[in-house]
């Protein structure tokens, strides 16, 4: 076996890695000097501090797409320069930067001095800039400074209405002067009728030949609505776009909360169950101060300790090399701490990514990891990111097998998924990518090191779509025991507000922003059910995932939406699933479809009450764009049953991921079973690994099957009791039941309203 990397050799080899890569600016000079500050003393984690620390420093360049910052200070340097003062085009960028770095009453007055003086076409051109830096000023005085459950719940009404009216008022004569002129833009239309939301004039205020009818109509179908709770419990993080585990870290049978954030200079947050109701930060104490960065995060156990450690993926969507960035392993240590431990695995590469899954890919009982990168062409400038795929070496370290196993794959991946599609026992790969090409990759099922898969996307009748894609997961729809997949469009050429604004005027795009489904024909083929179950809607996920919010048994799904563009303005999704068969839209009923940008999302039953609630971590990729996260609390929807199952491998991984749970039960004289795998979902959030699970009006559970992951034994348990928190060990034949209190989430009263000072905007 491989012996563990030494912390400095291992630093020393990805510097020389990098001497032959282009990377912006002065980025080389600085990774060398942050590697001359290693020392064989250092521990693998101040090591990857100090990294981050540096790779920080050198993110914040003119160079980096997306640091508004530094431009801004370059613009400002600019505009001091003699006879620069008056610039159009300097003082244009200067508007623009300023929304990006959160400064939006800046941002609209430096537009007011650029309309004072540009002639009509250039004036025409700007306008659209000029609507939205208006509606974020309203945001940000009302919706954030004044935040509460109801902000920017779409549709708005009630506690979500602006008390400070100047920014919607002012991006409504806006819209109102573009439409004028340009009747058919379908953006700004969409624009002008949400501003009149945020005013509480819609529909009625809205001028008849501007207006899009309908938005506030409810759904046929309908949910009891949710309430955001976030800021009761001390949740509700003000950040950019980021990444969400809910599971139970410290092992006391209550979910805990831990959070991350795109930037480097975004901490992670802990958040651990108080066992009463309540949350206590404890993200200094943890360890993880100084671990900064994530676009997403996931759990695993790469140890079998049984303690859920942590993987942090960064640099996504980064061009020009600022993607390089490491990884993060976080070894749970079982004391609340966690400790870095990505050096000293053997894990530490630099790549950009945001995508990966844990699973034993050779059912040797140890899990895996399958990490998709983002290779972006022209838009990159080496272009040499592949795929990798580390085999777990049993002794804390790993060895990356990517070219052997036939998975290298080179592609812009933006989602990666694994699960048994074909039932023979190995688990296979889903790969979604923003270039257009999908992959499914079987596992040609070699134990050892000797792991192979074989690409079987056309066979499979997956190849004939070729549009850019993001969220994903497998998971068993309509319960016939064979999981489908998930993936979800993500090709637009215009603002999301021009796709939401066509599909509310009755002319959607073909295909804009669909969540497509492939249904799993048992014969290694799939069919594109996506139009049937009415999935064909506006979604544009970036982040998402799936639970069963009324425990009937069926899988629903949540979806964060959004791009960086700040016109993006459309909701967030909710999709009741109904009997296996389609998919209703109730995002308007269940109150729960936040305008701003949506990425991780997990759902969980945090109050231990057999109700999933959902978190989803908000913002997007500017300090102008952050926003707080989301808590949906679930009022409960039915008098539905539940079991829940915590699994513990002997001969499979510990966490038992890859494991199947099929549960039969005889609901109003109809004998059905419910599948689900021991995974967390598959794209940009992760639900708890213990598994929750809906049985309708089923008054006992005849069996609950399980074949578990790896030697896929096959365990029965007949005749349980529903509503109970089992915890199942391989190969013991008497669960245990985990007795926990059932929680009460509690209001706080609310703070005063803050009056920010806003000069007097002419």
């Amino acid at each position: 076996m491989p012996i563990p990397f030494k912390f400095q050799d291992a630093g020393m080899k990805e510097f020389n890695k990098m001497k032959s890569k282009k990377i912006a600016g002065t980025a080389l000079l600085v990774f060398g000097m942050a590697i001359t500050l290693f020392s064989c003393h250092d521990s693998s984690h101040q090591q990857m501090v100090n990294i981050l620390a540096e790779l920080n420093k050198r993110n914040s360049s003119f160079s980096n797409p997306f640091s508004p910052e530094s431009k801004m200070a370059h613009c400002d340097s600019m505009l001091k320069l003699p006879g620069n003062q008056h610039n159009m085009w300097l003082l244009n960028l200067k508007a623009s930067l300023a929304l990006k770095v959160g400064k939006e009453e800046q941002s609209v007055n430096t537009y007011q001095e650029l309309i004072r003086k540009t002639d009509y076409m250039g004036l025409d051109a700007m306008m659209p800039d000029v609507g939205i830096a208006y509606m974020r000023l309203g945001e940000r005085s009302n919706c954030m400074l004044n935040h509460n459950g109801a902000s920017c719940v779409f549709p708005i009404k009630d506690g979500g209405v602006h008390v400070l009216k100047t920014g919607s008022t002012k991006a409504i004569e806006t819209y109102e002067t573009i439409l004028t002129n340009h009747p058919d833009d379908l953006e700004s239309k969409w624009l002008l009728n949400i501003a009149f939301m945020t005013l509480g004039g819609y529909p009625k205020d809205v001028p008849k030949q501007f207006l899009i009818p309908g938005l506030n109509a409810d759904t046929a179908f309908k949910v009891k609505p949710f309430t955001d709770m976030a800021a009761d419990l001390g949740l509700n993080i003000n950040g950019k776009a980021g990444g969400v585990i809910i599971d139970d870290f410290n092992n006391d049978g209550y979910l805990d909360i831990v959070t991350s954030g795109w930037g480097l200079g975004d901490p992670m947050h802990y958040f651990q169950n108080n066992k009463d109701g309540t949350f206590s930060d404890l993200t200094e104490q943890s360890g993880l101060k100084g671990i900064t960065g994530g676009l997403n995060i996931q759990q695993t156990d790469y140890n079998n300790d049984g303690n859920t450690d942590i993987f942090v993926l960064r640099g996504a969507w980064n061009t020009m090399g600022f993607g390089n960035q490491p990884s993060s392993l976080l070894r749970n240590n079982g004391d609340g701490t966690f400790t870095d431990v990505t050096i000293s695995s053997g894990l530490l590469y630099y790549q950009p990514t945001q995508a990966a899954v844990w699973a034993d890919f050779n059912n040797d009982g140890w899990l895996d990891v399958f990490i998709g990168t983002e290779n972006s062409g022209r838009m990159d400038a080496d272009g040499t990111h592949t795929c990798m795929l580390y085999l777990n070496n049993h002794d804390g370290t790993f060895t990356e097998v990517a070219q052997k196993a036939h998975c290298d794959i080179k592609s812009y991946v933006k989602g990666v998924t694994a699960a048994d599609y074909n039932n023979d026992g190995w688990p296979d790969i889903f790969i979604s990518t923003f270039n257009g090409k999908k992959y499914l990759l079987k596992n040609k099922g070699k134990s050892g090191m000797g792991v192979d898969f074989e690409d079987v996307t056309a066979k499979s009748g997956i190849d004939k779509n070729t549009r850019g894609t993001f969220t994903t997961w497998f998971f068993d729809y309509n319960n016939d025991g064979w999981p489908d997949i998930l993936v979800s469009d993500y090709h637009f050429n215009k603002s999301l507000a021009y796709y939401a604004g066509a599909e509310g005027m009755g002319k959607p795009e073909p295909n804009a922003g669909n969540v497509y489904l492939y249904r799993n024909n048992h014969d290694g083929t799939f069919t594109d059910v996506t139009k049937e179950t009415g999935l064909n809607k506006v979604v544009y996920s970036m982040g998402g995932n799936f639970g069963d919010i009324d425990n009937d048994g069926y899988p629903d799904m949540y979806f964060g939406t959004g791009n960086p563009d700040f016109k993006s303005l459309v909701p967030n999704k909710l999709f009741k699933n109904i009997d296996g068969k389609r998919f209703a839209d109730v995002t308007t009923s269940s109150r729960t479809g936040n305008l701003q940008k949506g990425h991780g999302v997990a759902l969980a039953d945090l109050r231990n009450t057999g109700t999933q609630d959902i978190f989803i971590e908000m913002g997007g990729a500017y300090v102008g764009d952050s926003y707080t996260s989301s808590l949906y609390v679930n009022p409960g929807q039915s008098n539905n049953n539940f079991i829940s199952l915590k699994l513990e491998g002997v001969k499979a991984n510990r966490p038992a991921i890859g494991s199947h749970i099929k549960v039969t039960f005889t609901e109003n004289g109809v004998k059905r079973s419910v599948y689900k795998d021991v995974n967390s979902g598959g794209s940009f959030g992760s639900s708890p690994l213990r598994q929750e699970l809906g049985i309708g009006q089923a008054k006992l559970i005849d069996d609950i099957e399980i074949r578990w992951a790896g030697s896929n034994t096959i365990q029965h348990f007949k005749n349980v009791k529903p509503n109970q928190f089992l915890h199942i060990t391989e190969g013991d034949n008497n669960p245990e039941v985990i007795n926990l209190k059932k929680l009460t989430f509690k209001h706080k009263p609310q703070a005063p309203m803050c009056m920010p000072m806003v000069t007097a905007l002419k």
